[in-house]
């Protein structure tokens, strides 16, 4: 199995790529700012919020995008088919995991994650810069289904028949104790909790396969169980997705999440 991720020194030994930068901060400030900081040489900066989502609303904070306009974001940003793609941000590859599904999703064949994002390419010693590059227009062509994804009624339909169904938020949003965004607390009932931090070490950096895969296996998501991932608005649930991709494991992912199960008061809450 060819690895979702790639080293800083693999990303440096990389000619021809396209380079997405997708930092971004739940609340800001825009992740753009971050970029113009200072960023990877060569990479354009792809929002989450316009690029990789449609706008927020029934389908939830972060909704899929219409193929249309995923195409049309991704050759402004200089993606195209026959060009490997690697994303990266600051934040354990939480966000970049989005752009990876989402390309992944819309067909692209060779999408890699910057492992340890921009903190582990300058740790490697590896430069950045405040130059602003122009790419020139891809041929991106967006086909849908290239990964699994789940509506509202699929997920729910997958924890109640033996799948397990996995929510990536933090512990106490789970359980319903707190809830910053959205506005009902808890959980898809039969969802069970793997807060997608559990799967990078304190570098940020992902596990080894074995370690995810053995972190899965006690969550119940072992090899040959049908798996699901939801969270928030779809965001950190890719990088479960991810993570599973990492340990040999398939997963789809349901992107509208809890932003979406709540937007329909007669779907039932599960709390604790």
């Amino acid at each position: 199995m060819t690895s979702p991720l790639i080293t800083p020194a693999g990303l440096a030994a990389l000619d021809g790529a396209t380079v997405l930068d997708v930092r971004w901060r739940l609340g800001g400030p825009p992740g753009e700012q971050f970029y113009r900081e200072g960023h990877i040489e060569g990479a354009v900066f792809c929002d989450l919020d316009t690029d990789l989502a449609a706008p927020p609303g029934p389908g939830g904070r972060h909704p899929l995008p219409e193929a249309a306009d995923f195409q049309r974001a991704m050759r402004r940003l200089g993606v195209s088919d026959g060009r490997p793609v690697v994303v990266y941000d600051d934040a354990g590859s939480t966000v970049a995991a989005r752009a990876w599904w989402a390309l992944r999703y819309f067909g692209h064949q060779d999408v890699r994650v910057l492992d340890g994002g921009l903190p582990a390419w300058i740790e490697a010693g590896l430069p950045v810069t405040k130059e602003i590059p122009q790419p020139e227009e891809g041929d991106f062509t967006a086909r849908p289904g290239g990964m699994p994804a789940l509506t509202a009624d699929e997920a729910s339909a997958l924890a109640r028949r033996g799948g397990v169904l996995l929510d990536a938020r933090a512990g106490e949003r789970y359980r319903g104790e707190v809830e910053p965004v959205d506005p009902v607390a808890g959980h898809v009932p039969g969802a069970v909790s793997a807060p997608t931090t559990d799967n990078v070490g304190p570098d940020g950096r992902f596990l080894d396969p074995e370690s995810l895969r053995a972190r899965f296996a006690a969550l119940g998501a072992g090899a040959g169980v049908e798996a699901g991932a939801y969270c928030g608005s779809g965001v950190t649930a890719a990088h479960e997705v991810l993570a599973m991709e990492v340990a040999g494991l398939p997963a789809a992912l349901y992107v509208g999440s809890w932003s979406n199960w709540v937007a329909d008061p007669t779907r039932p809450v599960a709390t604790g």
